[in-house]
């Protein structure tokens, strides 16, 4: 079969790796793709926001099947789209992608269905809600609607760093249409962690855990990124903790799904803090998590297009999703600047010395004129496969020498 990914990042390269090892493909696409795409499939000039151009492709392709990688063509719609034509696609419709399309949408639905999150407020006003400011304490959390490019989130310590992020969005439309509302929500202060699950009709069905790390710089200090690290199975997943998600979340979630009559078939990523031992759910994402999957793939026994295609079928069950023992660690290296300003097309040397079992996940890089250049700010993730955790971080930061560019950044404590 013929296999489309859509995206470009670190993510759609794991899956486009994990995809081509499956014995029932002959050929993976991946559009627009990147530097390190390249090696396991067919870069295609496609970018992942051009529905139009990605479904005749799809068509004139004979494409089989259709994974989405990046959230904006899930909220846009493209497996509404994609279905209309008859063309096989994996990943939620336009209405269940609302989830993480709308973070107030998000919150009344975890209210509506009494899944634990953080106590909130929504507003569509600067001035309703600077007025509002003195019932929150600090620090607090100013989220704006939409999506953002994932950089609509923001934690503030002070009533004046509060108004000025509520000016930012709601009155200099910083993010143009996606800040029309902004959520202010309490500051939880917990542990992180991952829950990626399969959803097919409804039904949920979790992955193992994964723990990532948001901040910039070590200690976890710093401002918020996209994820500069990760590593599954988390420790924090334990036996008791499991059971409070399953009957305190996740049922909950597919009461909620069922109850306002969508039909949820893909990825649903469920951000958690962990709180004095109780789950509270920071946010929904529709699709794979980066830098998680990045961890979780490597680890998934199971071939991937089955839990596709299963998933798509309605007739996935949890006994197809098979996990390695092994514990799998990622570290990103980031351009100089990240996660603000950086600059980029910085030639990336990589050393044949590197260990053959470290698998590189490219991020953000491009292959231009037999050169392979920096793209994003998040450029490569290192990865490794090992029997424990601290096996992998040692195989990690063994090979980083390795690697350089132009500005180069990664941290230097993740899985500690």
């Amino acid at each position: 079969m013929k296999v489309l990914v859509i995206g470009s990042g670190g993510r759609e390269h794991t899956l486009c790796w994990k995809i081509a090892q499956s014995k029932e493909v002959e050929k993976v696409y991946c559009a627009p793709g990147n530097g390190g795409t390249r090696l396991v499939a067919e870069n295609v000039d496609i970018k992942a926001n051009d529905i139009d151009s990605l479904v005749e492709f799809a068509l004139i392709n004979n494409i089989d099947l259709t994974v989405v990688g990046p959230e904006e063509p899930l909220v846009m719609g493209i497996v509404d789209r994609f279905q209309e034509k008859g063309l096989r696609i994996f990943g939620p419709d336009k209405k269940s992608a609302r989830l993480e399309g709308s973070k107030s949408y998000a919150k009344e639905f975890m209210k509506k269905y009494d899944i634990p999150t953080a106590k909130y407020q929504v507003y569509q006003s600067y001035q309703d809600a600077r007025e509002d400011l003195d019932s929150f304490s600090y620090p607090l959390v100013i989220k704006a609607d939409g999506l953002c490019a994932g950089k609509g989130v923001a934690i503030v310590k002070t009533r004046e760093e509060a108004l000025k992020t509520l000016k930012e969005i709601l009155v200099d439309k910083k993010f143009g249409e996606q800040g029309n509302r902004v959520v202010i929500e309490e500051y939880l202060d917990g542990i992180e962690m991952s829950l990626l699950c399969f959803v097919t009709d409804n039904r949920i069905i979790p992955m193992e855990s994964a723990k990532d790390y948001k901040k910039i710089y070590d200690g976890d200090l710093g401002p918020n990124t996209g994820g500069v690290g990760a590593f599954a199975p988390s420790p924090l997943l334990t036996q008791e903790l499991k059971k409070k998600i399953e009957e305190e979340v996740l049922k909950r979630i597919e009461c909620g799904l069922n109850s306002e009559n969508l039909n949820y078939k893909g990825i649903l990523y469920v951000g958690l803090m962990i709180v004095k031992g109780n789950p509270k759910v920071l946010e929904f994402n529709v699709r794979f998590g980066d830098p998680e999957t990045e961890v979780l793939i490597p680890r998934l026994e199971s071939d991937i297009v089955d839990l596709f295609e299963n998933t798509i079928d309605s007739s996935l069950e949890p006994s197809d999703i098979q996990w390695s023992q092994q514990s799998c660690m990622t570290v990103v290296l980031t351009s100089k600047g990240y996660p603000g300003e950086f600059e980029k097309g910085f030639e990336i040397s990589i050393d044949d010395s590197i260990d053959k079992d470290i698998i590189l996940f490219h991020n953000g890089t491009e292959y231009k004129k037999d050169k392979l250049l920096t793209a994003g700010g998040r450029v490569l993730s290192v990865t490794a496969l090992a029997n424990s955790l601290e096996e992998a971080r040692e195989k990690i930061y063994a090979n980083i020498d390795n690697i350089s560019f132009k500005g180069m950044n990664f941290r230097k404590d993740i899985g500690k």
